[in-house]
């Protein structure tokens, strides 16, 4: 049941970004590295990508297309690190230390989160809350 209601939620989460990625791209081209090629093509594409994999988590028929889009965001979150490493540096730096840490470093810390929350509520891993197999 909680495993369930987080997946809805995740999936709720990851549609609602994805749609702010393609509607409003102007906030995430602004803290994406410099090395990015083609950033406003990456930044619609990551929207198509969330889009899609909260649509896949979200849905209750195939388990291993839930598993496969539940991987995906998972490998989502790892790609975009950078990007949220970036803005923290990039922000820090600001006169006014701009958000500052009671931000970012709570944002550094769920990003591995979100990877796990994803394989959790995608059934992919059980772990730590499952038995462990010999």
């Amino acid at each position: 049941m909680i495993r369930t209601g987080l997946r809805w939620i995740l999936a709720a989460f990851y549609f609602l970004a994805g749609f702010i990625h393609i509607v409003s791209p102007t906030p995430f081209l602004k803290i994406m590295p410099a090395w990015v090629p083609a950033a406003e093509q990456v930044v619609l594409w990551t929207g198509i990508a969330e889009l899609l994999g909260a649509i896949g988590l979200a849905q209750a028929f195939s388990m291993p297309l839930r598993r496969a889009a539940a991987v995906g965001l998972a490998l989502y979150a790892v790609c975009v690190f950078p990007a949220n490493i970036n803005h923290f540096i990039m922000d820090m730096a600001q006169a006014d230390g701009g958000a500052g840490l009671g931000y970012h470093v709570p944002r550094m810390f769920a990003q591995p989160m979100l990877i796990w929350l994803a394989l959790w509520t995608g059934g992919v891993t059980d772990w730590p809350l499952g038995p462990r197999k010999a």
